[in-house]
């Protein structure tokens, strides 16, 4: 996928929750955590196969979050994109609409 097709897809995610009658802010949660817990999946196995012999068992529970399996500029936009994109639509629209 590019850079504008996750931010996409979230945005996607994000409408939807809202049409169905949930808020922004949920919509902005679920459509972003999605990429989060995609790349948070693939930074473990990135983390097993380097440093763990390939046995999740030696993987810490801080595996996925070691920077050493980040080393890519486009693993990190995968989720950040997602993130800040949701979050932008949702400030913008809690401060367009009217409270209730």
């Amino acid at each position: 996928m590019t850079y504008f097709e996750h931010p996409l897809a979230a945005l996607a995610i994000q409408l939807l929750i809202r049409r169905l009658g949930g808020g922004w802010w949920l919509g902005a949660a679920i459509g972003s955590s999605y990429f989060l817990g995609r790349e948070i999946a693939q930074a473990e196995y990135r983390w097993i196969e380097t440093f763990g012999h390939g046995l999740r068992a030696n993987m810490p529970w801080w595996g996925p979050l070691d920077l050493r399996v980040w080393p890519k500029l486009d693993q990190w936009i995968d989720w950040i994109g997602p993130l800040v994109t949701t979050c932008a639509v949702a400030l913008f629209a809690q401060k367009r609409e009217p409270m209730r």
